[in-house]
């Protein structure tokens, strides 16, 4: 009975300990050193660097509360990646309402835009991650007034701005996932060269 059990066993741990080297650090190390030679961006975290210094990751929000650049996506998370997630407030709540109006109002007034003028969804709530690093063209679109005001553009200047945000509206990805839309972090570095 023993002699049997064991002669089970010990192929079942042999293969155990195979599978585990193979799945568990065979192939993640493979992985790992293939995308880091293949895309050597994307597989070291999509990081923007200004003067050598890191100042962003591509693929995570960041707050940008200046008039003189794009603002991002509203983050329930104050865009700390560690905690990501949503308010969980649903569409019935009080507070959500309250954080939509009151965030309808700040940027009709930092745009100085009518009452009555409709803002881009993206811009009044936060996305399931808090950490969403785009927003759409509209949305973008609509902060270049705001910009081209808080940093002294000429009418050439503004024109160019709008291009920018042309330039870097990306499309859906293989032409039908998901809407068109701009990394802010991007945009706002590619704005900081316009001058």
């Amino acid at each position: 009975m023993f002699n049997e059990f064991t002669k089970q066993l010990l192929p079942a741990l042999r293969m155990l300990l195979v599978l585990t080297v193979l799945t568990g650090i065979l192939y993640p190390v493979a992985i790992t050193l293939a995308a880091g030679v293949i895309f050597p961006y994307q597989a070291n975290g999509s990081l923007e660097k200004q003067n050598d210094q890191v100042i962003g990751s591509a693929l995570i929000g960041q707050s940008f509360a200046s008039d003189r650049y794009f603002w991002p996506r509203p983050s329930a998370v104050s865009y700390n990646p560690l905690p990501s997630g949503a308010t969980n407030l649903g569409p019935t709540s009080a507070a959500l309402k309250q954080q939509m109006d009151e965030r309808a109002a700040a940027i009709r007034a930092a745009n100085k835009l009518p009452d009555d003028a409709v803002i881009p969804t993206d811009l009044l709530f936060a996305s399931a991650s808090g950490l969403d690093p785009h927003i759409s063209p509209d949305a973008a679109r609509l902060q270049i007034n705001r910009i081209a005001a808080a940093r002294g553009f000429t009418p050439d200047q503004t024109a160019k701005l709008t291009s920018l945000v042309d330039d870097f509206t990306e499309s859906p990805q293989l032409g039908f996932l998901g809407q068109p839309r701009v990394n802010v972090l991007l945009l706002n570095i590619a704005l900081d060269g316009l001058e």
